[in-house]
């Protein structure tokens, strides 16, 4: 871990200090009670957000969980002291944040200080009796007063159980991306015995219908599963094939990892036959399917873009814009899909980062735009619960959706949309 020049009790005094301040209004019955799904969490997939929050659990006993709280550096060389650190656990989305069920972290509680990360740790008791515990992490920026927020469920309705074992960089820092590249290695640790377990998926889902399509979606004939049978813990292990491979402990139980592995130039686009796939989302039928056509795709492309905007300097920033919008759509949405085909990732892509983000147990909710109440447009992303993933969203589709949609993507279309 690194040292750093630093007054422990100075440090301790004014968050001390923040942290009363943020909880003093909590108590005047004028104000609305802080929840969990009273938070906005914007900032978590904000385009210009300075840390990026993640809790990495892993299940000790029965009763016992150790928490791995991360936060990555995205600010380039940020100061610790800028921010405050909080954690709480909640048996609710609706319970009250105050500072009784509030924990302050601080650099003596720091785990690991990387390049690219803090990290805490701490590990907590969840009675056998209790069905729902979500841990919260808050970091408040103190220059700003930006408010950063992560939750994940511990124990729900729609988590199975948390594995036994976790996966780590090489230095220690768990695995906080949502993907990982072909070729590259990772480090799995386990509470369960000497060996872990792994199945592999060479699949490639379809792009999601846009949000006014209500007829189901597609499904898979065949799902292709591989068993790759047992390999050792606490010794690196290099996954080579693009696909994705689900990891447990015990092939009898329901918890598990699920690892997306991309080609080398993820998140960013690979080539010009992925360009062509990705421009489906603000472009005709009859577009797509003549791209999809075109012998030299660079060339249909180029015309493309041109033919949109009409202007070649204003297509080389629409280009730009887009395929910026794909970047963080995979950096931030990739489960056992890519980023950019799954429903959030459609809508983050044509609608923008949102401007309002609120989770609820069972559905997240993101708004936009509108001066008041009546005038949001709101994209409800129901939960649903599945073995590969505790947090697989699906959007509850709606033909009331058909004009603001076609609005963004005729924005896109003439080079103005901007984030």
């Amino acid at each position: 871990m690194k040292t750093r020049d630093q007054h422990p009790m100075n440090c301790k005094t004014s968050r001390l200090l923040i942290f009363l301040i943020l909880f003093a209004g909590s108590t005047i019955p004028t104000l609305a009670q802080k929840t969990l799904s009273s938070l906005n969490q914007t900032l978590r997939y904000s385009r210009y957000s300075r840390l990026s929050l993640k809790i990495i659990p892993i299940k000790e006993s029965e009763t016992s969980f150790k928490l791995q709280f991360q936060v990555e550096k995205i600010e380039e060389n940020p100061e610790f002291n800028s921010f405050s650190f909080t954690y709480s656990i909640l048996d609710s989305y609706d319970e009250e944040i105050l500072s009784d069920n509030t924990n302050i972290l601080t650099s003596d509680d720091l785990k690991y200080d990387t390049d690219r990360h803090w990290v805490f740790e701490k590990s907590i008791d969840i009675p056998a009796s209790k069905s729902t515990s979500i841990a919260l992490l808050t970091a408040l920026d103190t220059r700003q007063g930006d408010e950063y927020h992560y939750s994940t469920d511990i124990k729900s309705s729609f988590v199975f159980d948390q594995p036994n074992f976790g996966a780590y960089y090489a230095n220690n820092v768990g695995f906080d991306q949502n993907y990982l590249n072909v070729g590259e290695s990772l480090l799995f640790k386990s509470n369960g015995g000497p060996n872990l377990h792994g199945f592999y998926y060479p699949i490639s889902l379809e792009v999601p219908y846009p949000p006014m399509e209500t007829k189901p979606a597609q499904v898979p004939r065949e799902l292709q599963v591989i068993d790759q049978g047992d390999f050792l813990s606490n010794i690196p292990k290099a996954f080579d094939q693009i696909g994705y491979y689900f990891i447990q402990s015990d092939t009898a139980a329901k918890a598990g990892f699920v690892l997306k592995t991309t080609h080398e130039a993820f998140p960013k686009v690979k080539d010009w036959d992925e360009m062509v796939d990705m421009v489906t989302y603000i472009s005709t039928r009859k577009e797509h399917e003549d791209l999809m056509a075109a012998e030299d795709k660079k060339k249909a492309l180029d015309a493309y873009w041109i033919g949109l905007t009409r202007n070649p300097d204003t297509a080389k920033e629409l280009i730009r814009e887009y395929f910026r919008q794909v970047e963080f759509a995979n950096i931030l949405f990739t489960d056992f899909k890519e980023g950019w085909k799954t429903d959030k990732g459609m809508v983050y892509i044509v609608m923008g980062p949102p401007e309002e983000v609120n989770f609820y147990l069972d559905r997240e909710v993101w708004s936009y735009g509108g001066t008041n109440e009546s005038s949001r447009i709101r994209f409800t992303f129901a939960r649903v619960k599945n073995i590969l993933s505790p947090n697989y969203y699906t959007l509850n589709r709606s033909r009331a959706y058909q004009p603001v949609w076609f609005k963004n993507i005729s924005i896109w279309r003439s080079g103005k949309m901007a984030f």
